[in-house]
């Protein structure tokens, strides 16, 4: 048999995932083998091209092509190296048993000499186990140096949705879609959305992939599972300290954890979306407030589900104007409100307010929990503890090193933050004051109180916070126009005069409301 009668099949492969290079690697080699079948006077019967990795068995065309040898359609092979055939011992294997059996008669490559001898098929062997040896040490080599960096902090990886790799920085936060990541955890926390409810949000709003294409309900889900997002980084069921910027706090992250461990859901499906349905409990029984309509209007009752209870039904226009007075007892005439968020600023300016005592304390507690992980290294490393057993301690204190640092940093911004505290409060307060819809109203309810109930057709709340102090408050009780007026009579008909504006110190009562917010947080 002379060479003009053997049949080969050209076989070409890349397994990189860059077009460009993909097609041009196996144009080359294309070139190559063409040019050898026509100088070996050899018949291509056809030409395979595979764009998949060789380090495991299974490529569809590489087996299309055995198959289509055992069938005696060709009975050699032309690639460019044995490499290019198998980078396994399963696929190598099977060429060398081909080999033995006859069914490959001829194998020949540019840049290794090949005969069917005992020699040929070692020889062959050494290079498929070259081959696996050089897929080995190279998957080894990037898991170390990955290991490396995250040590030292470095997330090395892809960034995740909401960061992008910056060369030299590692990960940094993307100027847009980190916003959407932290609002993503923001609104699942709260309990009131499904992810499947939090992905059509986002979706919405432009929270994708670095492709373009949509994140499903599992993308979700892994997202808001992921700690790097709050500085810290799940490598290999290890958690390491980053030197990335975080996206959101620790502390949001665990709220976001124990949503999710509940499996928090809102309303169930059917349900009218009543706006005060769920949101009080029955002063008598505990029982929950539902909403239902009746004549074209909406009624709240108690549920009953308990105990009997002697609760009527109350009209919802009622409870919405009894929120409105409730509001308006705790808040503040207006022109109080702007005068003392103007004192609050010259103060905040010329006053600032730290203990030393306690940020060395929690720096003495942060370098307690450093030496007591490098003692669980050493303990691992000296088979003291399992490698399960040092990853599950680990994990615990690298999870509260992370809350003392934002402890510790929260601390160094309380001085600003009282007053930026206070300010919030004022500017809420005058919140209160303005018109709003019965869902504002809503809202501004939940943030003056907490534990709402309705008994005898009345709303019944515990006010907290700085909302709280005001409402307990001799001088500033009731409501704010009996508030005006009790002043207006103190101060002689001039809220604006220099004996109000004379100063705190001589003014005991300005002092209790000016302290309010700050006493409150």
């Amino acid at each position: 048999m002379n060479n003009q009668t053997k049949k080969f099949f050209i076989y070409t492969r890349k397994s990189t995932d860059d077009k460009d290079r993909q097609v041009r690697s196996i144009s080359d080699q294309l070139s190559e083998l063409k040019e050898l079948a026509l100088k070996e006077q050899l018949e291509v019967v056809d030409v395979f091209v595979e764009k998949q990795t060789a380090k495991i068995p299974g490529r569809p065309v590489f087996n299309e092509m055995i198959e289509r040898m055992e069938k005696g359609e060709a009975s050699g092979i032309l690639a460019w190296h044995p490499d290019r055939l198998a980078r396994n011992s399963v696929d190598g294997g099977k060429i060398i048993y081909l080999v033995d059996t006859g069914v490959i008669l001829e194998m020949k490559f540019p840049t290794f000499w090949f005969d069917p001898t005992p020699q040929g098929k070692f020889m062959l062997s050494i290079a498929f186990s070259q081959s696996k040896y050089y897929v080995d040490n190279l998957s080894e080599n990037i898991k170390r140096g990955h290991r490396n960096k995250v040590k030292e902090g470095i997330w090395p990886q892809m960034a995740p949705i909401g960061y992008v790799n910056e060369k030299g920085k590692g990960i940094v936060p993307h100027p847009e879609l980190s916003i959407l990541v932290k609002k993503t955890f923001e609104a699942y926390s709260t309990g009131n959305f499904t992810l499947r409810e939090v992905r059509d949000k986002f979706n919405g709003l432009g929270l994708k992939r670095k492709s373009g294409r949509e994140l499903a309900v599992s993308n979700y889900q892994k997202l808001l599972k992921n700690p790097i997002y709050t500085g810290l980084m799940r490598y290999n069921g290890e958690i390491f300290e980053g030197k990335h910027e975080p996206i959101i706090t620790k502390k949001l992250f665990d709220s976001v954890q124990e949503v999710m461990s509940r499996k928090s859901k809102p309303h169930s499906k059917g349900l009218k979306p009543y706006i005060y349905r769920g949101f009080f409990r029955c002063g008598e029984c505990g029982c929950f407030i539902t909403t239902e309509q009746q004549k074209g209007h909406n009624y709240l009752r108690c549920t009953k589900r308990k105990n009997p209870c002697t609760q009527k039904y109350v009209r919802e226009e009622l409870i919405t104007s009894q929120i409105q007075e409730e509001i308006k007892k705790v808040s503040l005439p207006l022109d109080w409100l702007s005068w003392m968020i103007e004192e609050n600023k010259k103060d905040q300016s010329s006053e600032v307010q730290s203990s030393t005592l306690f940020a060395d304390s929690v720096k003495a507690d942060i370098s307690l929990l450093d030496s007591k992980i490098e003692k669980l290294m050493s303990a691992y490393l000296e088979s003291a503890l399992s490698l399960e057993e040092y990853r599950e301690a680990k994990n615990k204190l690298v999870n509260q090193n992370q809350l003392l640092k934002e402890k510790l940093s929260a601390f160094e911004q309380k001085a600003n933050n009282r007053f930026e505290l206070t300010e919030k409060f004022l500017k809420y307060n005058m919140e209160l004051a303005n018109d709003r819809t019965s869902e504002e109203n809503l809202h501004l309810f939940k943030k003056v109180g907490s534990n709402f109930q309705m008994k005898e057709r009345t709303v019944l709340f515990e006010p907290r916070g700085a909302w709280k102090i005001l409402s307990e408050s001799e001088f500033f009780g009731g409501n704010a126009e009996q508030t005006a007026l009790r002043a207006d009579h103190i101060f002689c008909g001039n809220l604006n005069s220099e004996f109000w504006r004379r100063g705190r110190d001589s003014n005991p009562r300005y002092l209790a409301v000016y302290a309010i917010s700050s006493r409150a947080h």
